[in-house]
């Protein structure tokens, strides 16, 4: 199973569809954060330059399954998590991991608020509900964390939801 991580592809043409054709299992693109924190947490990214990309991968090859990650804790809203959920949903994504995010050093955003381990399972609950094949949510959800397991669990609900 290949499961890649990639970088938004800004100004670099044709990078995308070279991936796709490489035909992974997984193309993962983590959001990373809500669109109101993108200035702070990710200032050279494009919240929905990343939406859009991920919809290209499904527009190109269906069969690809398609996952994003965001981190909470970060001064976001939930309203703005469900709202980055429907996004996600509308480019057809697959897979949403949610996890706590953790300052990995003084010079990085502070953590703001650590999330309740049933905030996150109420996030679960609504993003199955909107659709997702898959969904991890808790404080020490990773994105990569158990990718093999995942993949199976992904290709069972695909195929639950074809029948």
């Amino acid at each position: 199973t290949i499961e890649i991580l990639t970088p938004d592809f800004l100004r670099k043409e044709g990078a995308l569809e070279q991936v796709v054709a490489a035909k992974p299992d997984v193309f993962n693109h983590n959001l990373e954060t809500v669109p109101s924190r993108y200035l702070t947490v990710r200032p050279g990214a494009r919240y929905f330059h990343s939406i859009r990309l991920l919809q290209r991968v499904k527009e190109m090859d269906p069969t690809i399954f398609t996952k994003s990650g965001i981190m909470v804790g970060l001064g976001e809203e939930r309203h703005e998590v469900l709202q980055v959920m429907d996004d996600l949903r509308s480019a057809d994504v697959d897979f949403l991991t949610i996890g706590q995010y953790l300052q990995p050093s003084l010079k990085h955003h502070a953590v703001m608020r650590y999330v309740t381990p049933d905030e996150f399972g109420g996030y679960e609950k609504v993003a199955y509900t909107k659709g997702f094949l898959m969904v991890s949510a808790s404080p020490l959800t990773r994105s990569s964390h158990h990718a093999g397991e995942d993949f199976a669990k992904l290709q069972a609900a695909r195929d639950a939801a074809n029948r």
